[in-house]
This record gives structure tokens, sequence and C-alpha cells, in this order.
């Protein structure tokens, strides 16, 4: 359809190295984008950005660690170089250093998870909006979680900073939208990705969780891909502001 059609569009990706990014590189590669890969390891982002290429799809990588703002700033010169442009962002990256109680965490594991999964988010999307706005628009999705809307047992640090990510995406899509920008939210539940294997590898954490998901199943990496790609086509044109579960039924 014509309406997913991303052709000529360019589209960064953070933590595009594995997992959900890695699969939302992969579609919106599918579709006519050419892809800006960026994450910590240059060495995962080539893999993923081989695959790509040898789909007949177009993709760079740059690395980048999201947690600090100098690599942030860097990231976003260095796409001002090479593209000029950017039509597309997905904020991805995202860290979770602690599994424990709230009694438990101290400052540092704090401090780390606010960098990349809040601080992180709020400063790339600053330079993607400045860049799209002088070029007459483009997209933003956020991947925030359900957890920031049901905080997980023994996550709460990574709870919050979903729920700020939420906030965050109703803020800058209220700011942007003046200025044809639009900013949505993606809320996976319970994946099967490296990033979420102390739950999904532990079967007694796993037979508690399953329960309470009417599918019965944890989601596939590429299951997210589908949303994201309505969010950012033409199919979604009147959509900012939303926030999108796709959860196995959850939150229901």
């Amino acid at each position: 359809m014509k309406e997913f059609d991303l052709k000529g569009k360019k589209a960064l990706v953070t933590g595009a190295s594995r997992g959900i990014g890695e699969s939302i590189a992969k579609t919106l590669a599918a579709y006519g984008a050419e892809l800006i890969l960026a994450s910590r390891k240059i060495d995962d982002l080539r893999k993923v950005e081989e695959d790509i290429k040898r789909s007949g799809g177009a993709a760079g990588s740059i690395a980048c660690n999201t947690g600090e703002m100098e690599q942030i700033g860097a990231l976003f010169e260095e796409i001002k170089k090479r593209h000029g442009r950017l039509d597309i962002l997905v904020n991805n990256a995202a860290t979770n250093p602690y599994f424990g109680d709230v009694l438990g965490a101290d400052e540092k594991v704090w401090d780390k998870t606010f960098a990349v999964n809040l601080k992180g988010m709020f400063f790339a999307s600053q330079h993607a909006a400045r860049m799209m706005k002088d070029s007459g628009g483009g997209t933003i999705v956020n991947v925030a979680s359900v957890n920031g809307i049901k905080p997980a047992p023994f996550q709460g640090i990574y709870s919050i900073t979903k729920a700020g990510v939420i906030a965050l995406t109703k803020s800058f899509a209220k700011e942007l939208a003046p200025f044809n920008i639009r900013v949505n939210a993606l809320l996976p539940g319970l994946t099967d990705t490296k990033f979420s294997a102390a739950l999904t590898s532990n079967k007694d954490i796993l037979n508690l969780v399953l329960p309470s998901i009417p599918m019965g199943r944890v989601a596939r990496p590429e299951e997210m891909a589908g949303a994201v790609l309505y969010l950012i086509s033409d199919m979604a044109s009147y959509t900012t502001g939303a926030t999108i579960v796709v959860d196995g039924g959850m939150l229901a």
C-alpha cells in the first residue's frame, strides 16, 4: 500500500543492534526507508546493517551511547553531515540494570537508568525535532512499556522511567504538532529479547507472568514492528500523542 511507502525517508533507530530495535529497523527498511542504526556497539550494528543490505535495503551504522549527552550531539551532527535531514526517529534504546526491590536500589542505578531511558530520549527527540522542523516535519516514536502504566514488581526504577516516556511523548506531541511533527509511543508487553531474558528465561517468573497475559505467551520482537510502521506512516497522519499497547491483552 502506498500509505506505508517509506521510500526516500531517512530513519534513525536507536538501540537497533538487537531485539525490538533490530526488528523495527528491518521492517522500516523493507518498506523503503534508509536506515541510520545507532547503538553502543558498532560490531553488533554492522550485522544488522549487513542483513538489511542483503535484503536490498539501505542502512548505515553510528555508534552512540544515548546515556551520554556528548555522544547524542555527535550522532546528530553526523546525521546532518551524511544525510542533511531526518524524517523518522524511533527512540528504542533503553537499559534496566537493576532487578530488585525499591528499598535496595541505589543512586547509581537510578542515574544510569534515567540517563538512557528518559534524559537521553528527551534530548535525542529535541535534536531530531529541530532537524524535522527545518525540513517541514517528521515523525517520532518512543518505545515505552506497559510498565509505564502498570509497574512490575522489582522493576520500580525502570517502570518510573517508562511512565516518564509516556509523559514525554504527550508533551512533545502537543508542542511539535504545529511544525507537522507527530510523536507517539509504543508500549510493548513482555517480549522475548535478550533485554528481557531475566524474566523470559526464568521458569518460575514466567509461570507467574503468563497467567496475566490472555494470549498465554510472550511476544516476538517482530510483533512490535507493525505498530511502529503504522505510527510513522501516512495511515496515522492524524495520530499524535497516542500510546499503542502491544501486550497480548495484559492490560485489558
